[in-house]
């Protein structure tokens, strides 16, 4: 596949991009499903699942928010030192990215510890289901996420980190910070 920068001449795109492309593209299917259903879900309840909602913590979401929201930005800023072929900006951006990443997990967990000391797990009702499925699901992709940007972290220590796998990262990075952003009105403030 061709595409054309402006004012560049028409050039292939990096094979790797393109295989995140699709990999993203196939995880939005897989996402989309989900969230298709816990709306058909939600809208067949007629309001119950408002009660169920505001046992949430919509504060402790905002900080996550906050959290992933900012973990996309040093993303941005770690792509943009590899652009200037900056490997020690890299690294700690890149670093900086993966604290963010397990400060999520850690708030994520201490969300799953107090909805769990109140009783409300998968079984209890169809909307924990979704909950747990939801946000469980968004957890593994940020671990994953985690796991690539600390690999590139390590690639970045070496000098051997690349413009194309911190591109790449990035992508998949935004994409998890996206999904949360779905989920976040979704869950947290649709009560």
């Amino acid at each position: 596949m061709t595409y054309a920068a402006e004012g560049q001449t028409n050039r292939e795109m990096p094979f790797a991009k393109m295989a995140m492309w699709w990999f993203l593209a196939s995880e939005v299917m897989t996402f989309g499903g989900f969230l298709a259903s816990y709306l058909l879900f939600r809208a067949a309840a007629h309001g119950a699942w408002s009660e169920l909602a505001a046992h949430l913590n919509p504060w402790l979401a905002t900080v996550n928010t906050v959290v992933l929201l900012t973990s996309s930005l040093t993303i941005v800023k770690a792509h943009q030192a590899m652009q200037h072929d900056d490997q020690v900006k890299a690294k700690k951006l890149l670093g900086i990215t993966v604290i963010l990443g397990v400060a999520f997990l850690g708030f994520k967990a201490v969300e799953y510890s107090i909805e769990l000391s109140h009783g409300y797990t998968p079984l209890t009702h169809i909307f924990w289901s979704f909950y747990y499925a939801l946000t469980g699901l968004h957890a593994l992709h940020v671990i994953a996420g985690i796991v690539v940007n600390a690999v590139l972290f390590v690639h970045a220590s070496k000098g051997k980190l690349t413009l194309a796998r911190a591109e790449a990262a990035g992508l998949y990075w935004h994409f998890v910070d996206i999904i949360w952003v779905f989920l976040f009105p979704l869950l947290y403030l649709s009560y």
